[in-house]
């Protein structure tokens, strides 16, 4: 009997899950922390809780990631060089230190609008070879003609030995700039998952598990290794898409709305026909706008670890994550008692400042540190210290600004009540201490003059309520959070009503649904396997293939000399003895596709061209990753533009291929 593994290295946990490949059954499932910044560690962990005799027949593995997402994130990817063909509008900010912008490029029918200069891309390339680890190239319309990257290409991969990656190889939408913010960020990530890949290979080998190994990409698809080595900046956000994907197979819905509550934030997607609906504008990370066809999401950072705090009258929820206090008690021995002591003055609170927080050394090497940061780590070890303790090291308020700097050096990590605690005090997950979050509870409660209990609750109902928005906000793209908020506090006598299934993933999740069905008419669904339903998405990720191909019509002006005879001089007053220019027009269209630019006279031959090339693509794509042909399925749309009332072939016509296939070895649907 054959078996397929999925891992999914989320924020806060990594999970695993078995499923056997004659039926789709999830027989057994395991959770570990994720590790950092190397999550390998944690997907062994994971490993090792699973028995070992179904390990022994294994014959798929397919892993998601927060690799990539967290090294655009963090800023610890590789350094890259940068070259840009063409006439840009150089921004003031730029993803790297090392680019230039020489002449060359195309127009948007692919024609050349000026020679490349390919001196200028030798020396830069020379001039920075030694400080960068790969090259990426995006030329002015290069989705119309990359002939311009691929010498560029061809170039600097001779006189560096260097990886280069051109803009059009990861995308072939509009916007130059962007394609090359893409290329960037797939070059210097092509080391780091070079090693990672490496590793996962070698882990294997070491268990004795032969298997294919896929991964899973941002639009929920699965990908072979190989294509995993050469476009990594596809992996971005794959834990969502994960999520989404096994939403869809644990609930059985094709079509549903799907809410993934993990211990950093909350995700909001949708699944369509059993397709993930996609971004238009391609997926945003770090704060770059890139052209990674990703699933269309709603995030916040509304999670389990997410820190509840007071102020005044009232309970704050994130945006920062921290350990809960009932897991801390379990990793700290001693915290609990730490915690009952702990006093802070009401004036002091804030988010850094809470009688509940307390911050711990990460492990993270400090490079760069200012010397208030300084003053302030060097009383930060490796056991909880608390705001009074530091007040008491110091002789003086710690800077909360200071504490938080910290944080996004990661540097140190907080402790303090979470959404996870109040679940604790409430009895509807149990997993660490119960009694470090009730002392919590009671602790924060008090300024409120509330219960534990009270306090609890309303912690839960708010993180409720910020969910209901987040799938709202997915769901009405452009409404106001406001009002949203509005409709949620049952203002106006109104309610939203969702009309296909919700289906929640995350551990505790099934706490949430009763509220969330007070605030919202919607069918919300927990299916079994819900707490590991991101590692079945990630297994269960179809092998899809896009393929875009547009057809565009030119005018092409045609001349000709007529002779004199033919000519009635009177209604054309200025022309020569010998003749006069006659001017007609005919029609050229121009196929641009990923593979190359083609013309054609005639429309229908240009469309038979592209119907047959589109699907030669997918197909050719899909049995390279893996897929038979038998189980490939490719769906065709189009669509035209041309004004109103027009009788001629289109201005435009846009095909797109979508091939849909199940993998070899790969567990029934």
């Amino acid at each position: 009997m054959h078996f397929s593994l999925g891992i999914d290295a989320g924020g806060t946990y990594t999970d695993a899950v078995i499923v056997r490949d004659s039926d789709g059954s999830v027989i057994e499932s395991s959770k570990a922390l994720t590790t950092y910044p190397d999550p390998l560690p944690g997907m062994k962990n994971a490993i090792d809780m699973l028995n070992p005799e179904y390990l022994k027949d294994i014959k798929l593995v397919s892993v998601s990631t927060t690799l990539s997402t967290n090294t655009i994130l963090e800023g610890t990817g590789f350094p890259v060089g940068l070259i840009m063909v063409g006439d840009y509008v150089i921004p003031e900010k730029l993803p790297t230190d090392y680019w230039v912008a020489v002449s060359g490029g195309h127009n948007s029918d692919g024609e050349e609008l000026k020679a490349l200069d390919i001196d200028s891309v030798k020396e830069f390339a020379l001039r920075v070879k030694d400080k960068v680890s790969a090259f990426a190239v995006s030329s002015y319309f290069s989705n119309r003609n990359p002939e311009h990257e691929l010498a560029v290409k061809k170039a600097v991969k001779e006189l560096t030995g260097h990886p280069v990656v051109c803009g059009h190889e990861l995308s072939q939408d509009l916007g130059a700039y962007e394609r090359a913010v893409t290329a960037f960020l797939n070059a210097q990530l092509i080391p780091i998952t070079h090693k990672f890949i490496q590793a996962i290979v070698k882990e294997f080998e070491v268990r004795g598990i032969n298997a294919n190994l896929l991964m899973l990409k941002c639009d929920g698809s699965v990908v072979g290794i190989e294509e995993a080595l050469e476009k990594p900046i596809e992996t971005i956000f794959s834990g969502p898409a994960a999520s989404l994907v096994g939403a869809s197979y644990l609930s059985k819905f094709d079509t549903c709305a799907m809410i993934d509550v993990g211990g950093t934030s909350t995700d909001v997607a949708m699944m369509v026909n059993g397709l993930p609906q996609l971004s238009n504008s391609g997926a945003v990370v770090g704060g770059w706008q890139t052209r990674v066809k990703a699933i269309r999401m709603e995030t916040s950072a509304t999670g389990g670890d997410s820190h509840v705090w007071v102020k005044g009258d009232r309970i704050y929820i994130g945006p920062r994550r921290v350990i809960p206090l009932c897991r801390a008690s379990v990793i700290y021995p001693g915290f609990k008692d730490k915690l009952k002591r702990n006093k802070v003055a009401k004036g002091y609170l804030c988010e850094s400042i809470q009688v509940t927080k307390f911050y711990v050394r990460t492990g993270f090497r400090p490079i760069e540190l200012k010397a208030r940061e300084r003053e302030i780590y060097r009383h930060i070890g490796e056991e909880p210290v608390s705001f009074g303790d530091l007040l008491v090291a110091l002789k003086k308020r710690p800077s909360p600004s200071v504490l938080d700097s910290l944080i996004q050096k990661r540097l140190i990590q907080a402790i303090g009540f979470t959404p996870t605690d109040a679940l604790h005090v409430l009895g509807e997950y149990t997993e660490w201490d119960v009694e470090a979050a009730q002392i919590g509870a009671s602790m924060l409660g008090r300024l409120l003059k509330q219960s534990p209990e009270a306090f609890s609750t309303e912690t839960k109902r708010r993180v409720a309520r910020n969910i209901a928005e987040d799938l709202i906000a997915y769901l009405i793209e452009g409404m106001p959070r406001s009002e949203i908020d509005r409709v949620l506090m049952g203002r106006n006598f109104t309610r939203f009503s969702v009309g296909i299934p919700v289906v929640l993933l995350g551990g505790p999740v099934k706490a949430y649904v009763e509220d969330l069905k007070n605030l919202i008419n919607a069918d919300f669904i927990v299916p079994e396997h819900a707490e590991v339903g991101n590692a079945v998405g990630a297994l269960v990720g179809k092998g899809i293939k896009r393929v875009e191909i547009l057809i565009k019509t030119k005018v092409i002006p045609i001349s000709h000399e007529a002779e004199a005879e033919n000519i009635d001089y009177e209604a054309h007053e200025k022309c020569p003895a010998e003749g006069i220019m006659q001017y007609e027009t005919k029609n050229e269209f121009i196929v641009f596709s990923p593979s190359e630019r083609k013309k054609f006279d005639v429309y229908s031959e240009a469309v038979e061209y592209a119907e047959k090339l589109g699907r030669q693509l997918v197909m050719d794509y899909m049995v390279n990753a893996g897929l038979q042909k038998e189980n490939i399925r490719i769906d065709v749309s189009r669509r035209h533009l041309a004004p109103s009332g027009w009788t001629d072939a289109p201005l435009e016509t846009n095909l797109v291929f979508v091939g849909i296939g199940t993998p070899k070895t790969s567990i029934s649907a």
